[in-house]
């Protein structure tokens, strides 16, 4: 299983109808296989989301956040993750509103080496 804890994640790709982007940063935390991560940044002031890892890294999440227009939004995604030639994770996830829009969107995370002082 891909352990998740402590990795940093940025968006490199998103469908129109999301509102993540490149100046949103995800934190993401790991207990088992208990997924949880907050966010923000760009369109999103605060965020967070909670989910299953299953045993081959893929993920299944809920999300909810606060938008800069001040409105609550949320969904549910399954995110497939990739590890890239320099040993970071990608994950491809498939994301679906669950407010009146409804609407489904695709995003690609790329994760973000954090350099300590």
């Amino acid at each position: 299983m891909i352990n998740y804890h402590n990795r940093t994640f940025v968006a490199v790709v998103n469908t129109e109808n999301g509102e993540v982007s490149s100046k949103t940063v995800f934190h993401y935390k790991q207990e088992g296989d208990i997924l949880s991560a907050t966010y923000s940044g760009g369109d999103i002031i605060k965020g967070f989301l909670i989910g299953l890892v299953d045993e081959n890294g893929h993920l299944q999440f809920n999300y909810n956040h606060v938008n800069i227009k001040q409105e609550l939004r949320g969904g549910q995604c399954q995110s497939v993750p990739e590890i890239l030639s320099d040993g970071r994770l990608r994950l491809v996830e498939s994301w679906k509103w669950n407010d009146k829009e409804q609407s489904e969107g695709t995003s690609i995370v790329e994760e973000v080496k954090v350099e300590c002082l």
